[in-house]
């Protein structure tokens, strides 16, 4: 059963979302601000229960949505979905820089939250359960000082181990299996998103600039008007 931890401020809204999620089968714990979710989430690495993806809102007292975000970051890569109540994108960009996988903007349409809930449950396991992705199974591919271990899900630059979030993890794959090949936005949306984007396109920027930073900024290669491709 997937464990489901929602952090939000709001009582209405926490109660709303946490009982429609149930009817979809999901277990759900709630937490009203940012440090009572972080002691939740860490509580779950010490005998609780284990939360296979985070709700996160983005406008929290004490620890906002964004700092939560990037404390859970430094010691895991369980999927993080943060919602959002602006629709100009800037929370958005935050979270997603932060190292969110995605975002809901609310009121939140709850048949749009479960199929990113199930979006981002997908990416974080379907690479791993398919034997390595993209390319040939069970591959070690190399691009440069970077080595990828497709059935091991293991990523490395100059023999150092990288860590790397899900989101980050599938879209180097999918660089990888047409390394030289330019890949534009939207095909990078539909592939390692499984959605379609309902705002603009900086959330391929924001992840292929975290993805530079743990990589090399050499290796990914941008081409104006068209996309992205990654270097041999």
């Amino acid at each position: 059963m997937t464990h489901v931890l929602l952090v939000e401020d709001d009582e209405v809204i926490r109660r709303t979302v946490g009982l429609a999620l149930e009817r979809y089968g999901y277990t759900v714990e709630t937490a009203p601000d940012g440090l009572a979710g972080l002691e939740a989430f860490r509580a779950g690495g010490d005998g609780g229960p284990v939360h296979d993806v985070l709700l996160l809102d983005v406008m929290l007292p004490g620890l906002d949505g964004i700092g939560l975000c990037r404390r859970i970051r430094e010691t895991s890569l369980v999927p993080i979905v943060m919602m959002s109540a602006r629709g100009d994108g800037l929370d958005v960009v935050s979270g997603l820089e932060a190292g969110a996988d995605d975002y809901v903007v609310k009121p939140v349409d709850t048949a749009v939250l479960v199929a990113r809930i199930r979006s981002v449950l997908r990416r974080s396991t379907d690479w791993a359960a398919a034997g390595g992705g993209p390319g040939e199974s069970g591959a070690v591919l190399t691009f440069g000082d970077v080595t990828v271990d497709t059935a091991g899900m293991e990523v490395r630059r100059d023999g150092r181990p990288v860590a790397l979030t899900p989101t980050e993890l599938r879209l180097l794959l999918e660089f990888a299996a047409q390394p030289g090949v330019v890949l534009g936005r939207r095909t990078l949306l539909g592939n390692v998103w499984d959605h379609a984007w309902d705002g603009d396109s900086r959330v391929v920027d924001l992840a292929v600039q975290r993805l530079r930073a743990k990589i090399g900024a050499e290796r990914i290669e941008t081409v104006r008007g068209f996309g992205y491709k990654l270097r041999r």
